[in-house]
């Protein structure tokens, strides 16, 4: 109903630092061109979140998929009061 979220990110096989990413694609949820700085924003987010749990030395990818979706989540509420669905895709190169 709320549209949903893909959030793509490779992470190193070697020390879990960030290639490249995120990436977020959206379906249903806004359109793009119209929300550039929204979207600017989800990738702050969810630098973030990845981050953090590289800090924490947090390698197990459900604890990083956690983190990506609880901190959009709760971003997204606040700023759209919407609850997209969100799929975190990790890709250990």
């Amino acid at each position: 109903e709320d549209g949903m979220i893909v959030v793509c990110v490779n992470l190193s096989a070697e020390d879990g630092g960030i290639l490249t990413g995120p990436d977020i694609v959206t379906r249903g949820f806004i359109y793009v061109k119209d929300s550039e700085e929204l979207m600017d924003d989800l990738k702050i987010v969810a630098m973030e979140a990845i981050e953090r749990c590289q800090r924490k030395r947090v390698r197990d990818w459900t604890a990083i998929k956690s983190a990506i979706k609880n901190d959009l989540s709760g971003y997204l509420y606040k700023h759209t009061k919407r609850n997209p669905m969100i799929l975190p895709v990790i890709m250990e190169i």
